[in-house]
């Protein structure tokens, strides 16, 4: 029997207008209501993903930061954290204004960049449909590296790259690869996301990684909880889109993978159901439970 769904968010359960279909949230009602623990896990910083998990009822626990972090709503409890140092986040920082390429810093409460591009433009076109207290922080920082370099207490949970040249992009991800102890995220597609403009449909298009502490995944923050609520992996189903969801689609009991895919996830998965705009993620849960 299944004990826990852990899904991912962009790509996976939210369409590409970043909102949650009525299919997509009477599944999950019902998966709850028979007692099956639901965890978003998410790339999003932290009051984003719980922000989700509030207004969908999966109020238990949630995965941020690509794994980065996991907290215990009910108990306002962090459980398991693994975030970048300082350090390392500034040497990132030096190396993408030295070949002016577009970054942006997630933090545990806000994501910090120089302009509304790519994924930041994203969020603020979904913070346009938020209250005030659910929009996700958006810090626009002129000179980051000295602002980072001057904070206090700041936890970092990742930086992501972007760039439309794949040329430009890969030279620049081939030169953080020097830094020792972290991450790159190996994305081999296009990020292709919605703005709707009036009556038009405005694609945001572009190349990105995501760069973490090592050995950051949500595959290991899902063994902390997994440990804490006294589960084992053949209980837990797993849904997602991207690679940063690849060992969670093949470590899980059941491996699901999005119709909208990259080809080497569908490869490693035990189901592919319908794509994120066509509420695949019900079409999972109607079949597994």
């Amino acid at each position: 029997m299944y004990k826990l769904i852990i899904m991912d968010l962009d790509g996976t359960l939210l369409d590409s207008y970043g909102e949650v279909s009525l299919e997509n949230r009477k599944s999950i009602k019902k998966a709850i209501d028979k007692g099956i623990e639901v965890v978003l896990a998410s790339g999003r910083v932290s009051s984003s993903v719980e922000d989700l998990a509030n207004n969908l009822e999966a109020n238990d626990y949630y995965i941020s930061g690509n794994g980065a972090f996991l907290y215990d709503m009910k108990h306002k409890e962090v459980i398991y954290e693994n975030y970048m140092s300082k350090s390392k986040v500034l040497d990132i920082i030096k190396i993408c204004d030295e070949n002016s390429i577009y970054y942006n810093i997630y933090t545990d409460t806000e994501v910090i960049a120089k302009s509304l591009n790519y994924n930041v433009l994203f969020y603020n076109y979904e913070n346009n449909k938020k209250s005030q207290d659910k929009k996700t922080i958006i810090n626009i920082v002129q000179n980051i590296y000295e602002y980072i370099k001057n904070s206090e207490n700041k936890k970092f949970l990742k930086i992501t790259i972007c760039d439309e040249n794949k040329i430009i992009f890969d030279r620049i991800i081939n030169k953080i690869r020097t830094i020792k102890d972290i991450d790159v995220l190996d994305v081999a597609h296009m990020s292709r996301k919605i703005i709707k403009s009036g009556t038009e449909n405005v694609e945001i298009n572009y190349y990105y990684t995501e760069i973490s502490n090592l050995n950051v995944d949500k595959w290991y923050a899902l063994e902390a909880l997994m440990k804490k609520i006294g589960i084992c992996k053949e209980e837990v189903i797993a849904i997602g889109d991207n690679v940063n969801d690849l060992k969670i689609i093949e470590n899980s009991g059941v491996g699901i993978a999005m119709q909208n895919s990259a080809p080497y996830i569908k490869e490693r998965a035990d189901f592919i159901c319908k794509n994120n705009n066509e509420s695949g993620v019900s079409e999972a849960i109607e079949k597994y439970i």
